[in-house]
Parts: structure tokens; sequence; C-alpha cells
């Protein structure tokens, strides 16, 4: 047994389970008491993200699913953002939209309440309930959310182009100042705007927040300038990751991803951009690669795919993957909050770290590497023959 244990590396540790009652914390439950199978999946995303934490990696963190209107953003995403060295976060337009309903008008409580999830959603209807899973609200939150967004688009700093980041930093100061006069506690963009940290939207089209504003416009009723310039948004997220490998203390980057979809492809990107559109040397991807995602890997989608897969487009370390990354199928609404309470312990609780506060240099890394490129003369001189088309692939 013994010289089985060691031979080739075919057997790991002994699988023991310290009992629940004698762990001294939720971290500990996590570290000792999830020996074997589904469990084991769990403590692997926790050892991740703690070794993330404790070295100080710059992460990156993707989030699909309507976490601002079930107030998960609240109870486990902000303090996750503030204890760990956050470089980023990519999520989806409507989480964005719902952090709004809580800074609309005054109330003693949140306007999302909960509903039945195999309730008559036909009686919801006629009654003008908005369901989201097992919440909802009122359908007036939708046209109040309208009205003051339309308001806040309106102002000046906005009529201009803009990346993701952009809008979302004003948008969360904006949303900071509805909240501080409401009594509202602080939602995720004034959060990430008082932290100065960037907040991408993979897919800023998938959303009406501005498009009568923008029809208003084309038919000549009022002036409005906002438009998003999604070239230099894309250029963005690759500077950021091309400062975590090159000029962050720690030169590595990771990444934890929540529920798939185009967050997750969209923060997996920035290294094919950097060695594959660029030519950069010496890109890699993401050194810890921590997920956890609901669909299938045999649906073929990206949402599902494993750190593995991506090692073969050069998103992930292949030096790394087998150690330092791991998916998990599941739930993430049904995690994370252990997880993060697990994570985040009392000194991370008292001391949060400085936080990096990218986004205010966000100017001087895409000079960075927009300089990098340029004075790179193999790289310009492999980019300038791109622009013409191979013969082999002429038709």
């Amino acid at each position: 047994m013994s010289k089985c244990s060691t031979k080739n590396g075919l057997m790991g540790k002994a699988v023991t389970g310290k009992p629940v009652t004698e762990c001294q914390d939720l971290s500990e439950v996590f570290a000792a008491a999830l020996p074997a199978f589904g469990g084991a999946y769990l403590r692997r995303v926790f050892e991740a993200m703690k070794a993330v934490i404790e070295q100080r990696i710059p992460l990156v963190v993707t989030c699909a699913g309507p976490i601002t209107v079930s107030d998960q953003h609240r109870a486990w995403l902000i303090p996750l953002i503030r204890a760990a060295n956050t470089a980023y976060i990519t999520v989806t337009d409507a989480i964005c939209y719902h952090d709004g309903h809580d800074c609309l008008r005054k109330s003693g409580e949140r306007v999302i309440r909960e509903v039945n999830l195999w309730g008559d959603d036909a009686e919801l209807r006629e009654n003008g309930v908005i369901r989201v899973t097992d919440t909802g609200f009122e359908e007036q939150v939708l046209f109040d959310q309208d009205a003051v967004a339309t308001e806040i688009l309106q102002l000046p700093q906005f009529q201009k182009r803009m990346t993701t980041t952009e809008r979302n930093y004003l948008l969360g100061l904006e949303y900071a100042k509805r909240e501080k006069a409401l009594g509202v506690a602080p939602g995720l963009m004034s959060t990430c705007a008082e932290l100065e940290l960037p907040v991408f939207i993979g897919a800023p089209a998938d959303g009406s927040l501005s498009v009568k504003l923008w029809m208003l416009n084309r038919l000549g009723k009022t002036k409005y300038g906002f438009d998003y310039d999604l070239h230099e948004d894309v250029f963005e997220s690759c500077a950021y990751h091309h400062w975590g490998l090159f000029g962050s203390e720690q030169k590595a980057m990771a990444i934890l991803i929540l529920g798939g979809g185009v967050p997750k492809n969209y923060s997996l990107q920035p290294e094919p951009a950097l060695s594959q559109i660029f030519f950069l040397d010496n890109i890699r991807g993401y050194d810890y690669d921590a997920q956890i995602v609901s669909s299938p890997v045999t649906d073929g989608s990206l949402s599902s795919c494993a750190p593995a897969e991506a090692v073969s487009w050069g998103k992930v370390n292949p030096e790394t993957y087998t150690t330092q990354t791991v998916s998990m199928q599941g739930d993430y609404s049904s995690y994370m909050p252990f997880l993060v309470r697990a994570l985040v312990g009392k000194d991370l609780l008292h001391n949060p770290p400085e936080p990096l506060r990218l986004y205010a240099k966000r100017e001087e890394l895409k000079t960075t590497l927009l300089n990098k490129i340029a004075n790179d003369e193999g790289t310009m001189e492999k980019i300038m023959e791109t622009l013409s088309l191979p013969a082999v692939l002429k038709v």
C-alpha cells in the first residue's frame, strides 16, 4: 500500500474528514471536513481562492445572474471584492440596471420581495408584479428605474464615447448620491466607484437602458452624445491583464468565474488578444482559475468548459492548471455566502487591503501597453503583415 501510494503519483494523501463539531470556524470546515466527492470540489475552490487572497494575486471576478435583484451583492460579493486584491469585475448590464432599484424612492425596506417560485405567473402579470426566480417587485419599479436612468444619462459627463468601465464608474457615483440621500446601504456600482474598481459589461447591447435617448436624438427631439467605445473597452481589459503579468508585485493573475455566460468569455479574452492579435511575447493566461458553473460540460458552451479547455486557447497557464484550477458544477448562489465567510476571517474584516484602484490608473496602463506594442519592431511587423490576406486564403 505504501509503495502504491507513491509510485507514479497514482494516489495522494489519505481521505480523512474532521468532525464538523470539532472545527473551530467555517474556514476549518472547508479545509478539513470536505474530504471527497462534491464536497472536495468545493474545498478545492476554497483552497485556490485562499491562496489567491493570501498571496495578494490580482483577481478578476466574473458574475452572471441577477445578484443585485437578490441582494447577493451585499451578502457576499462586496465583502469578497473588498477582501481580495480585486483587479476588476465583469458582469451583465442587468446586474448594473437592477442595482439601482434600491435607490429610487424613500422606503423602509427593499422594494424587492419574496415570491412563490411555482406560483401563477399569469396572476402576477395581471397584478403588475415582475418575477425573477423567487423574488419580485412591482412593475412601477421598472418605470422608476427608467426615469432615474434617463435623468442620469443626460448629465454632461455622459455626453461622449466611453468604455463600459467609465459608464459604470460614473453611474456608481450617481447611485452613491441617491443611496446617501435615501439612507440606503451602498450597492455594487457605488462600492466599485468608491474603490475605483473597473466594472466591465461584456455585452452592453443586452439591455435597453439608453435606447430611448438614442432614439429621441435620432429623431432630432433631444441632444444625446453618449456612446460606447467597445474597441477601447477590450483594449482596457488587455491593459489590466498586461499590468498583472508585468507591472503588479505578484506578476500573476487569477480569475473567479461564477455562472459562466458572456462575463466569463469576456474576461478570458485578454491573453489571446495580447498574444495572437498583438503578437506580444511571454504572455500567459491566468495562473489561478476557479469556477462554479451550472452548465454541464457536455453542452459544449463556454459557460461549462473547464479551465483545462481554456489552456488549449492560451487563456489559462499550462504550467499551473493541474494544481491551481478547479471547475465545480453547481449553483454558485448556494455556495458563495459560506465560501466568502470562510475566506474572509476577522483580520480581513477589520483590516481590508488597500484597493488596487486600477480604474484611476487606466489611462496610464493603456498608454504603457500601446507603447509596448508600438516600440516592438517585431510585433509591429507581424501586425502590419496581417493587414494583407495571405495568398493561400484568397479565393
